[in-house]
């Protein structure tokens, strides 16, 4: 499906997955991203949603999920997603404990909204991390063992294509710029995730601690914490 963009150029539509067992949550969200511009697919379960993704993961863009669900929750469903796609994923949660933050950002999550919230304002959320997702701008970095290529989108260690959410690589790429330089948290947190982004910097610590372990032996020999300030790449 298309729809005209700017200056009548034709675009392709994007599909957003809704995964939540509240009929209403469902219908309010789908209805607001659909007068945005957004297709819809929904689902009342984390089964059902699984398997709509398995069939339909070439075409969605973005999937919403809730946590609490029947069959498979939202923690367990986006975990399931990570193992075959590296889309951007929202939580929904009437909670919001610590726990349950951590929780979904161990799981994979880019974006983590508690309930009741805005519909504009996740709409807006939507299309910032589309936004994102398709315009990171175009680098290559090499490090020891170490190669990412943000025009293909890949992150490559010792020859291996690296598993990453697209916040974790932005988070790779921008600390791999920036090489050498200690970074803080409220700087990551800025660059990557935006000055409109409403959380704190244990979003930064969470997502370091998810890519120091994808990174492994060389995560834990170059990724280093400075305590009391932030983080650096070190390009040695």
């Amino acid at each position: 499906m298309y729809n005209s963009g700017e200056e009548g150029v034709l675009m392709e539509t994007k599909k957003i997955l809704i995964a939540d067992d509240e009929e209403r949550i469902v219908s309010l969200v789908s209805d607001f991203l659909k007068n945005a511009g957004y297709e819809t697919v929904t689902a009342s379960d984390g089964e059902i949603a699984f398997n709509i993704f398995s069939m339909q993961k070439e075409e969605i863009s973005l999937a919403i999920i809730d946590i609490m669900m029947p069959e498979i929750d939202g923690w367990a469903l986006t975990r399931k997603i990570r193992l075959v796609s590296d889309i951007p994923i929202i939580m929904l949660s009437a909670r919001a404990e610590e726990f349950d933050l951590l929780e979904g950002f161990d799981a994979g999550i880019d974006e983590y909204v508690t309930k009741p919230f805005s519909p504009a304002v996740l709409v807006k959320r939507v299309e910032a991390l589309l936004k994102r997702s398709s315009t990171i701008q175009p680098d290559n970095c090499a490090q020891k063992g170490i190669f990412i290529d943000e025009n293909a989108f890949t992150a490559c260690l010792d020859g291996c294509t690296l598993e990453l959410t697209l916040k974790e690589f932005e988070l790779l790429a921008f600390l791999c710029r920036n090489s050498g330089l200690v970074l803080t948290r409220d700087q990551l947190l800025n660059a990557i995730w935006g000055y409109d982004y409403i959380g704190d910097t244990r979003t930064v610590d969470s997502h370091i601690a998810r890519l120091r372990t994808k990174l492994g032996d060389w995560g834990a020999s170059h990724l280093k914490t400075i305590y009391g300030m932030g983080y650096k790449l070190e390009n040695s």
